[in-house]
């Protein structure tokens, strides 16, 4: 009997227990399925529009439109913006983050605070400050004219708004990484004899590598992509200030639909490239 009264508790344990394993079961199959539909409906199938579209009129057409002298001028244009501000926004972003970490002053919250600032300000708003400082009624437009130099409408202008709206992504992935880290390392090198040139490249770099490296292709997905501002600053000049955001957009305005959708499955090329790219940091930063 003592054998038995057991089993038959086991039984009963397990009876009691399948329609709450039956429930969990069903509540996760029903949100997989809706966060599946969720991601088709606002991602796979957009993305499936773009390609189908820009391929709809054949691969003459397709062709035709990326080899367009417009075309091609908005893609030197966009990578030119991004190998500029991505580097100096990487260094402004270990330069803020090792301060912000590393050391206590007075100040440091409104330093924290400024960083954050390009995530709560509309690009737009960002692209009429530079306006209003750079333009020429803006504070140094007489200067700036009375010595040639120009900077609204022109390349410098556009390299300025996306350093604006792309400059936190390095700083805001480094910043929590390096607070986890401590200063315990940095301290032990200092009593070993070691400089701050040393301690960055032997200590600090090989810690936070891997953030710095998401960072820095989070901050070029953003910067290859950027629109408000840059459409502000830009003046829409074909050939000249037109990056390949803004020439999908005056390719839509004037009806060539496949042209722009050729354009902007460029666009989603260089996204994926760089996905792929975040991907293999991930997998290999894991292994």
């Amino acid at each position: 009997m003592a054998g038995i009264v057991p089993a038959a508790a086991s039984v009963k344990k397990g009876a009691s227990a399948s329609p709450a394993a039956e429930e969990k079961r069903w509540v996760k199959w029903t949100l997989i399925s809706l966060g599946g539909l969720v991601l088709l409906w606002l991602i796979v199938l957009p993305l499936v529009t773009v390609l189908t579209e820009a391929l709809k009129k054949g691969w003459d057409v397709y062709i035709a439109a990326l080899s367009d002298p417009d075309a091609l001028s908005a893609l030197r244009l966009t990578l030119l913006v991004a190998a500029i501000a991505v580097p100096l926004n990487t260094i402004f972003g270990v330069i803020a983050a090792w301060t912000i970490t590393k050391f206590s002053f007075k100040g440091k919250q409104l330093l924290v605070t400024l960083i954050d600032l390009p995530f709560a300000v509309s690009p737009v708003i960002g692209g009429l400050i530079f306006v209003l400082v750079f333009g020429r009624q803006g504070w140094f437009g007489p200067w700036l004219a009375s010595h040639d130099i120009k900077i609204i409408f022109a390349v410098p202008g556009i390299v300025l708004a996306t350093l604006f709206v792309t400059f936190p992504f390095v700083a805001k992935e480094l910043i929590p990484l390096m607070e986890e880290q401590g200063t315990k390392e940095e301290e032990a090198a200092v009593t070993l004899g070691a400089k701050g040139w040393q301690i960055f490249t032997r200590v600090t770099l090989p810690n936070i590598k891997w953030g710095l490296l998401y960072g820095i292709v989070l901050c070029n997905a953003r910067a290859m992509g950027e629109f408000g501002a840059v459409s502000v600053v830009s003046g829409h000049i074909r050939g000249e200030t037109n990056t390949l955001p803004l020439h999908v957009e005056i390719l839509y305005n004037e009806y060539q639909f496949s042209a722009s959708f050729a354009a902007a499955s460029l666009l989603l090329l260089l996204a994926l490239i760089t996905l792929l790219f975040k991907n293999w940091l991930t997998r290999k930063n894991v292994h």
